[in-house]
């Protein structure tokens, strides 16, 4: 799917409003989409497997389809993978060819505790859920979040490495779903102004730069390692998805603009992959702006630029 400028512009200087209702209205099908599928596979499997690369809104996303699916009511928890790192340890932890820890690399989870976790939620049995501490590095089993699925209700699991083949072969009754923001801006004439992996970019580095106390520079330098890391453990597996949709909104550059020019301006020219920003600075130029505060307090947007409705 491709949006295209001239419509995104024209939307936004007649109807901006409405332009967001519309677009946010038309991912909502996908959530209910997606609950149909995920109740219908109820019968197999109380799991749901959510993955999708950087910036793709997964966590959002996995709380929408427990509000969903908690309208119908069925009982939902959505829990993250990143509770299953392991404890890094200089010995055998995975590392890069320049020997730096591969944080992007699926050895970072602990596998056969999520498949023995999966197993024993889909038998109705009882298991704690860890939690990471990224500060140090370190896993603890927590006893704080016990949890047991009876009859309809369902375990959301979210993370970039949900569908690799070390879990869904174990679990293919399991419910997989892949998101990721993959829609480019086009002209009529078909020329690229804007890439779906550039929105992607502009939402991790705001976000980084607001919430996790990340320059942009810094995120801009990391982006090869996370697209490498895309490209060798994520992607490969998207087709084990039982559903796959965009999570890109046609408003989101004019929404992210200015936040995101400001940000990107700041970058010196020494920065890795300036290259890129040096195409993507003169493209927001071609956007019209949308204020921030237009977005509902439940938009997945929000994830990104904050002032929504839920906790991350």
């Amino acid at each position: 799917m491709a949006y295209y400028l001239k419509e995104i512009n024209e939307r936004c200087r007649k109807d901006a409003e409405g332009f967001i209702a519309e677009c946010d209205a038309l991912f909502e099908k996908n959530l209910e989409h997606a609950a149909d599928l995920i109740q219908a596979n109820l019968s197999k499997s109380p799991i749901v497997l959510l993955s999708g690369p950087s910036g793709s809104g997964k966590t959002t996303t996995a709380k929408k389809i427990c509000e969903v699916l908690k309208e119908r009511g069925v009982v939902t928890h959505d829990i993250s993978l990143d509770n299953y790192f392991r404890t890094v340890n200089p010995e055998d932890y995975p590392r890069t060819e320049d020997g730096s820890y591969d944080f992007e690399s699926p050895l970072c989870l602990d596998m056969d505790l999520l498949n023995q976790h999966f197993s024993a939620l889909s038998a109705g049995e009882r298991v704690f859920i860890p939690k990471y501490d990224f500060v140090h590095k370190k896993r603890a089993m927590s006893r704080d979040r016990a949890l047991s699925l009876g009859e309809n209700e369902i375990a959301v699991f979210e993370g970039i490495h949900a569908l690799n083949d070390a879990i869904t072969q174990i679990h293919p009754e399991a419910f997989k779903l892949y998101i990721s923001a993959r829609s480019n801006v086009i002209d009529y004439d078909g020329k690229l102004v804007f890439k779906g992996t550039w929105m992607r970019l502009m939402r991790r580095t705001v976000r980084d730069y607001f919430f996790r106390g990340t320059d942009a520079a810094d995120t801009l330098a990391q982006w090869d390692n996370i697209r490498r890391g895309e490209k060798l453990y994520i992607s490969p597996f998207k087709d084990n998805a039982d559903l796959q949709f965009d999570s890109s909104f046609a408003y989101e550059v004019p929404v992210m603009n200015n936040m995101a020019t400001e940000l990107f301006e700041t970058m010196p020219e020494d920065t890795p992959r300036y290259d890129e920003l040096a195409r993507i600075l003169p493209a927001f130029e071609r956007f019209e702006d949308i204020s921030p505060d237009l977005l509902a307090p439940e938009a997945l947007i929000r994830e990104f630029i904050g002032g929504g409705k839920y906790e991350y």
